[in-house]
């Protein structure tokens, strides 16, 4: 992890799964979002692009499962992303299936009926709950460490009063929304960070808000006071986010004044791996238009100068 001098920063926790070796997997990361930005504004794309040592990557899944993902295998799946300029009629028509919306009306069955799972869950929803309890439990301290490596970069920008964009995909968001409680309500830090950008995000499960920390606290003890703005995405299809609206959920945040909004966009996620449409996909979130109008929009409002 590397920290900039001064201006904006753009700080990205990925979710569950073994990832490619940092370095790898933050190029491919920053190539994605680059590619969004400037497909919609060249002139942003420029300046974000030279201020590349800007965008960081909180690498904490080699320690939790202990290897890393070969990058070999998404080269070739990352270039045609970039290649394809948005989802094709096929890539909306398998999203939309009515396969997908019975799958994902069974997990939400599952979520408000946790005795039902061992029924529903299929073999890799199994490894995904198995995983999501090491870290709930904070097995050996691993949650802990996950959360540290966050906070060090939020410590460091906030003494250097950098503007952040914090984007949380999958676990990552939750790994995200926990840091953030413990540094309002447990390290009194007393900064926030301008959005906080979630991705494919579990935060919806009764399941997860059950483990949140904060969980059982009243008022504005339960929640975050450290966020100004909260954008969610959720693709069509996508079986992680199977609550797609997190407005809702957390709409207590807005009534008690500690965000300014809170909202929702539904987006189509065209990456494909091996062939399959991947709608949970990093990669295919992070290029995605809508992700590149809200950080076009959040870099022209933050970095002096810019083009916007």
């Amino acid at each position: 992890m590397t920290i900039g001098s001064g201006g904006p920063l753009i700080i990205y926790v990925p979710g569950l799964l073994p990832k490619p070796e940092p370095a790898l997997h933050k190029a491919a990361l920053f190539r994605c979002l680059l590619e969004g930005v400037r497909r919609r504004d060249t002139k942003v794309a420029a300046e974000i692009d030279a201020r590349q040592h800007d965008f960081d990557l909180v690498s904490w899944t080699f320690d939790f499962y202990g290897e890393h993902r070969d990058f070999a295998l998404d080269a070739d799946a990352v270039d045609a992303l970039i290649a394809q300029r948005g989802p094709t009629d096929d890539d909306i028509e398998r999203a939309s299936s009515w396969l997908r919306h019975l799958t994902r009306w069974l997990y939400q069955l599952g979520d408000r009926m946790p005795f039902l799972i061992p029924h529903l869950a299929s073999e890799r929803m199994e490894l995904h709950l198995r995983d999501l309890r090491r870290y709930t439990l904070n097995r050996n301290g691993i949650a802990e460490h996950a959360r540290a490596m966050l906070k060090v970069l939020l410590r460091a920008a906030a003494q250097r009063a950098r503007p952040v964009l914090l984007i949380g995909h999958s676990m990552g968001s939750v790994i995200a929304y926990d840091s953030l409680w413990q540094l309002s309500h447990c390290d009194a830090a007393d900064f926030k960070i301008d959005l906080f950008l979630t991705m494919g995000s579990p935060l919806g499960q009764r399941y997860i808000q059950r483990r949140l920390k904060g969980f059982g606290e009243g008022g504005a003890r339960r929640y975050p006071m450290n966020v100004r703005r909260w954008v969610n995405l959720a693709a069509i299809g996508d079986l992680t986010a199977i609550d797609p609206t997190l407005a809702d959920d957390f709409h207590e945040m807005r009534g008690l004044n500690l965000v300014e909004i809170i909202e929702d966009h539904p987006i189509y996620n065209y990456f494909r791996l091996d062939g399959e449409l991947n709608v949970h996909g990093e990669y295919g979130y992070l290029i995605n238009d809508v992700t590149a109008s809200i950080v076009i929009d959040w870099w022209r409002s933050v970095a002096p100068g810019s083009a916007g």
